[in-house]
This record gives structure tokens, C-alpha cells and sequence, in this order.
């Protein structure tokens, strides 16, 4: 049993690079019949354009499966740490971020 555990696993090797990982705090979801694209972008404060910082490509299957994992690890998260708030009062993305406006 345990020689078959070996065969169906699979390794997976992470750059230091990407094991940085990207900061992101905007994402756009877009679909055709085929795919679905979650472009992940770093918006900074004063400053009027963004550029997609990183790019994934998903099957619909794919993007289904990534969703039910996303909800189930939230869940977890809230289980120990406590429910996530959403700021319901702002719609859309807050350019500014809430501070001061900068001054020159």
C-alpha cells in the first residue's frame, strides 16, 4: 500500500522567486466558454494606474475546484482566527485608501 502512496505522489519544486510571492489587492476575474482569467494587480495610493502584476489561466473545472478550496480554507481561517469583515459601506475599490492626501 504504502509503494503506491510513492507512485501517485507528486513533487513540486518552488523558486525562491516565486516563493516571495506577489502582493496583491485587486483582482479581475474574466471568462470566455473555455477559460477563466484571474488577473492579480497592486494598486498604490495617489498613483492613477495599475499594472497586472500576475496572470493565472484556468479551466472552468479548474477554476470551480480552486473556488470550493478558496471557501473551504476561509472557513478554517475564520474557524481560528474569527470572521473576516467586509467593509460593505465603500462599493468598489477605495482609490485612496482611506488616508490623507499626500502633499508635495
Amino acid at each position: 500500500m504504502e509503494e503506491q502512496n510513492v507512485e501517485n505522489q507528486l513533487n513540486i519544486e518552488l523558486s525562491e522567486e516565486v516563493a516571495e510571492g506577489i502582493y496583491s489587492n485587486l483582482a479581475v476575474i474574466t471568462h470566455s466558454n473555455s477559460e477563466f482569467v484571474l488577473d492579480f494587480i497592486r494598486v498604490m495610493p495617489g498613483v492613477p494606474k495599475a499594472r497586472v502584476k500576475s496572470r493565472i489561466v484556468l479551466t472552468p473545472e479548474h477554476a470551480k475546484r480552486f473556488m470550493i478550496a478558496l471557501e473551504e480554507n476561509i472557513e478554517k481561517f475564520e474557524a481560528q482566527h474569527g470572521r473576516i469583515k467586509i467593509n460593505t459601506e465603500q462599493p468598489g475599490f477605495p482609490l485612496n485608501f482611506g488616508g490623507p492626501t499626500a502633499q508635495a
